[in-house]
């Protein structure tokens, strides 16, 4: 029976599934951005809860899943690529268990089951916190569609996360733009803000467990509060991402805390300045611009010009001269004229930025750009691509140059998987920095590197002194 506060979902009655939990085997392959990683990091902990254990190959596992990402259409065919081969697997093995998750799942909803009829579950992201449930009625032989949109219950489980020093924390779900490019508002729904409250406590369940650095996770992460209840005296409202900052800053066991993705809409002076105050929160900032050109950001329905882009970068640094600042870029969108694009350029050049991710304009499904008759051919986006990638190459190498014999502060992650002699972790600005170190010793500690060597996004050196964890 269906409980009556969820939304129904398609069912179609398939033969029970002859297995348990128990002693199988799961797989997930996630494609996309961090909200992917971390929605794919809880749906691994309700696996687990359930029995099941985590399996390397997809090839010989009993429950394969693919949360999946509709960003570019390169992301998306690489999943049917993937299932694909499943699917061969299954006539051989019919209690195999296919699930996509995601936002290919959620745009597509049940035009899936007659392009791919094996898949057992297909759900959105705003179902990831009920798979348990979801999988229950999979095994209980029934095909099910959980593409509703539906209020996000609270986290309540157990992530199996991939890291044990770095976690990553969804602090508000879905978008609320609608930027003519993108397909994320159609796939993750309106915005919806957790509680203070159960941030914070999410936050001091990963300190007991030993993390030292916190990601604080949202499409439009500034826009954090806009839909929970209460405004201030001055009139904004009573919770904002300023305000959870300093809320949560004081909990012990966090040495770090950092936050994605910003909107240059809703990138305040006092958010700025509350960065700059409170001593855990790092001094790198990915706020993407998207575009150099004012006639295209308008296009895009981004809501800022460049200018007003500039001057949050130049107020980021009269607060904190040596932040770091990596952003997003599109080129090659409808209508981009060279001159247009030369700004974009312009934008890169004159920022200087530590990392910017780049990429071709891609049509995705249902958005308004998409069906604009002012195309560019795919050559010019390849050229433009290429063009761009070599600019933000050179000015990244230049804005690691600054590192070069200074000492850092690297909390290390894991060992170097191409040097087993070498850790790696990340400084404050968020660069990628190996050294030679004993990880089992070195591991969640935050260390004290010379920096020898400079590339474009990544740094090497050598540990001055060890320095305790606690």
């Amino acid at each position: 029976m269906k409980m009556a506060c969820l939304p129904m979902e398609i069912e179609h009655r398939i033969q029970p599934k002859h297995m348990t939990s128990i002693n199988r085997h799961y797989h997930i392959t996630t494609f996309g951005c961090q909200m992917n990683k971390t929605d794919s990091e809880r749906m691994g902990g309700i696996l687990e809860g359930m029995g099941f254990q985590w399996s390397d190959d997809p090839f010989t596992a009993d429950l394969v899943l693919y949360n999946t990402c509709t960003i570019r259409d390169l992301a998306e065919q690489k999943v049917y690529s993937y299932l694909g081969k499943q699917t061969r697997r299954k006539k051989d093995n019919p209690d195999l268990i296919l699930i996509m998750a995601g936002c290919v799942a959620q745009q597509e909803g049940e035009a899936l089951l007659r392009r791919i009829p094996e898949l057992d579950l297909i759900m959105g992201p705003q179902h990831a916190n009920r798979l348990g449930d979801l999988l229950q009625q999979v095994l209980a032989g029934n095909q099910i569609v959980a593409t509703e949109p539906i209020h996000i219950v609270e986290d309540i489980t157990k992530p199996r996360r991939d890291s044990s020093v770095v976690g990553w924390v969804n602090i508000i779900y879905g978008c609320n733009e609608r930027c003519t490019y993108c397909v994320v508002p159609n796939v993750r729904g309106v915005e919806q803000s957790r509680t203070p409250e159960a941030i914070r406590s999410e936050i001091r369940e990963l300190a007991r467990q030993g993390y030292r650095e916190i990601t604080l996770l949202g499409q439009n992460i500034d826009a954090y509060g806009r839909d929970l209840p209460g405004t201030t005296v001055e009139g904004r409202h009573l919770n904002t991402l300023t305000d959870l900052l300093h809320y949560i800053h004081d909990v012990e066991g966090i040495e770090r805390i950092r936050f994605t993705t910003s909107h240059p809409r809703y990138f305040t002076e006092r958010l700025i300045e509350a960065c700059a105050e409170l001593p855990k929160v790092c001094e790198y900032f990915h706020i993407p611009f998207q575009s150099g050109d004012n006639d295209i950001l308008k296009a895009m329905s981004r809501g800022y010009t460049q200018e007003k882009y500039r001057r949050i970068i130049d107020t980021i640094r009269q607060y904190m001269p040596d932040a770091s600042i990596g952003a997003d870029a599109i080129v090659g969108f409808p209508g981009e004229t060279e001159e247009q694009f030369a700004r974009t350029l312009e934008l890169i050049a004159d920022i200087g930025f530590d990392m910017v991710n780049t990429a071709a304009y891609s049509p995705r499904p249902n958005t308004p750009a998409a069906v604009w008759s002012n195309q560019l051919s795919e050559e010019i986006k390849i050229d433009r691509l290429q063009r761009i990638n070599h600019l933000v190459s050179q000015t990244a190498i230049e804005r690691s140059s600054r590192y070069l014999d200074r000492v850092e502060s690297v909390l290390v992650e894991e060992r170097n998987p191409k040097n087993p002699d070498q850790v790696l972790g990340r400084t404050r600005g968020n660069r990628l920095t190996f050294f030679n170190g004993d990880i089992e010793e070195l591991r969640g500690k935050i260390v004290p590197v010379k920096i020898t060597d400079i590339r474009a996004f990544s740094l090497t050196g050598h540990m001055l002194t060890t320095v305790s964890c606690h």
